[in-house]
Parts: structure tokens; C-alpha cells; sequence
């Protein structure tokens, strides 16, 4: 059937970056595998403006990322690659904030509603190969908050999302970022994967008990406190073990360094974002926030160190319908089933 009478002239799409905390099972002894904790941020994001037009032209950050995206999504999903996309705002990639993930889904909520279609993430996830061990960079797509996802099953998809909850508005999140640093990523991530021990069960099974009966009751309690110290232990646990495959506990010397600072100055929710090299600390203080990444600016000052000043984002992408504007259409958040 033709979508042309479905078809939008032109749309706007903001995609928030993720944290990914931790695994929580990366035994597997159950039948599930990995098992994700993960936090949608305001920024940095994915933002860019598409409109149809006769052939393919890609401008801005990360406008070779976004072509390839187009093109992958013509072979994949059929989607016509007959667009004109600007690229206003990217996510660094490979620095443990899902730009990948995240990349791939704004491009494809963005094609998919230039051609009218009613394709899902989740199954613009599946072509892409997105939600290979964690579920947490598609869920903050379509809804945003803190994330638990149950880990890999038999099934060829993505990990279901288990639990949900927004993450405070007063609270505040530390990025810290080691310029031109990376984690790894492609053929040198799976190799490591393949060369890690094997995770003991009973620590698989006091991260899962940790997070259930710790760190979402403190989420929900706003229990700052109770929180970060759940994150942090779920860190240094996953933490050491894949030190053999990133030299540390963390990625980044560096960042180690100042997340180290951060625990002096009575900070517990602590850790690496992925493979890092981005750390993250939890606040539940605005003023807080502001006052530590202020004497982080100073004390590092002439590093590659890079201090952002985030809040959670409990809503996912949204997608602007811009030919639609001038009749007064709201925004839409993408949701699974659009």
C-alpha cells in the first residue's frame, strides 16, 4: 500500500543520550544475560531537522554517522533515502553516552515519518541490530527515566523493560567527560566480552537483590543517598571485573581521579557511563551541583576533563510534524507503537 498521502514534508527530532550504569546479571545462569540499569539525561542529545527532497544531502555534527544511518535503513527497512537532513546537535560517540543507539533511532523516527509509515522503534531497532545486550539506550528513545531492563533471553529482541521511574526533578547528575578520550566499541567491545571470566552467580544475585530492594525503593522514597550508594556498589562490582579489558575500574585515569574527589566530598552515586571514559556522579542538589563542577573546573583546570551540569530526561524523543506547525499540531513523543 502507498504511504504518499501519509507523507510529512519536513520534522524535528531531539533524541536524550543515556547513562549505562551497570549489568546486574552478567552470569546468565537463569537464561537471561546481562540485565541493564540506565538514566535518560537533557543533554547532550541528538537533535537534527529532516525534510523530503530529490537526493540524499547530510550537514552538520556527525553527518557521515547519519548518512550511514540513511543508507542502512534504505537496505534494512526500506526507507527512502530521498532526504535533506541538518544535523544541529550530536552525541559524542563512543564515550559511553549511546550515541549509536540513539543516532540510529532519531534518523529512522525521522524517515519513517517523512514516508507517513507507523513503524515502531522497536522494530526500527531490530533491523538495526540496536539491543544487542542492553535494552536501556532504546527504552530512554521512547520514554525516557530510570531504567531496569531483564537482560537477553531466547528471544531475537531487544531486553524488556521491567521497571520504570522518573528520575527526581531536584536531583542532578554530574557529567564529566575526558576529551578526545574512548571506550571501546565494535570488534575490540565483543573481543572483550569474549576474554572476560565468567561472573560468579552469587554476585549476579546480590546486584539483582541490590537493585530491586535498594536502589529503585530509594528511587522512589527520593532517597539520594540510598541511591548513589546502590549505584556505587553495582559499579565497583562490575566495575573490577571488566578491569582486565579497560585498565581499571574506569577508563579514564583521569576521570578515576576526580570521581575519587567526588567520593571525598560525600558523593556515593558514582561511576563510569558503558565503557566510559564519561563518569557520572548523582547529586540531590541543584546548588549542590552547581558549587562541586565549579571547584572541578578550577582544580582541573588545563585537562582534558569537561564538567556538564545535567538533569534527568523522564520523557523520550520527541518528534516535531513541522509542515503541520503553522496549524498549531503539538509535539509527539515516539512512543513503541508509533
Amino acid at each position: 500500500m502507498s504511504h504518499q498521502r501519509n507523507r510529512i514534508g519536513e520534522v524535528w527530532v531531539h533524541a536524550p543520550a543515556r547513562l549505562h550504569a551497570g549489568f546486574v546479571d552478567l552470569n546468565g545462569g537463569l537464561g537471561r544475560r546481562f540485565g541493564s540499569l540506565g538514566i535518560a539525561i537533557d543533554r547532550p542529545a541528538i537533535v537534527l531537522h529532516a525534510r523530503l527532497a530529490d537526493q540524499l544531502t547530510v550537514n552538520g555534527p556527525s553527518a557521515d554517522r547519519v548518512r550511514r544511518s540513511i543508507e542502512r535503513l534504505g537496505r534494512e527497512a526500506g526507507l527512502s533515502d530521498a532526504v535533506a537532513v541538518t544535523v544541529e546537535e550530536a552525541i559524542p560517540p563512543h564515550v559511553g553516552l549511546g550515541s549509536g543507539t540513539q543516532t540510529d533511532l532519531a534518523v529512522a523516527a525521522a524517515l519513517v515519518c517523512l514516508e507517513g509509515r507507523g513503524t515502531g522503534s522497536r522494530e526500527l531497532a531490530r533491523a538495526l541490530e540496536r539491543g544487542a545486550r542492553s535494552g536501556i539506550g532504546l527504552a530512554a528513545f521512547e520514554q525516557g527515566g530510570v531504567l531496569l531492563d531483564g537482560g537477553r533471553g531466547g528471544l531475537d529482541a531487544a531486553p524488556p523493560v521491567i521497571a520504570r521511574a522518573p528520575f527526581p526533578e531536584d536531583w542532578r547528575i554530574l557529567l564529566l567527560l575526558h576529551r578526545g578520550g574512548h571506550g571501546l566499541h565494535g570488534a575490540p567491545e565483543a573481543e572483550a566480552f569474549r576474554r572476560l571470566p565468567a561472573f560468579p552467580s552469587d554476585a549476579a544475585a546480590h546486584l539483582c537483590r541490590l537493585m530491586l530492594m535498594v536502589a529503585l525503593p530509594a528511587l522512589a522514597e527520593r532517597d539520594v543517598e540510598r541511591f548513589g550508594q546502590a549505584i556505587g556498589e553495582l559499579q565497583r562490582t562490575v566495575g573490577d571485573h571488566f578491569a582486565p579489558a579497560q585498565g581499571g575500574r574506569f577508563t579514564s585515569p583521569l576521570v578515576a581521579e576526580v570521581l575519587a574527589w567526588l567520593e571525598g566530598q560525600g558523593i556515593a552515586g558514582v561511576g563510569q557511563s558503558s565503557w566510559g571514559p564519561t563518569c557520572f556522579a548523582i547529586v540531590g542538589d541543584a546548588g549542590l551541583a552547581e558549587r562541586l563542577a565549579g571547584e572541578m573546573r578550577v582544580r582541573w583546570a588545563g585537562s582534558p576533563l569537561e564538567v556538564m551540569v545535567c538533569r534527568g530526561r523522564n520523557v523520550g524523543a520527541t518528534v516535531r510534524n513541522l509542515s503541520a506547525e503553522a496549524v498549531a499540531a503539538p509535539p509527539v513523543r515516539w512512543a513503541a507503537g508509533e
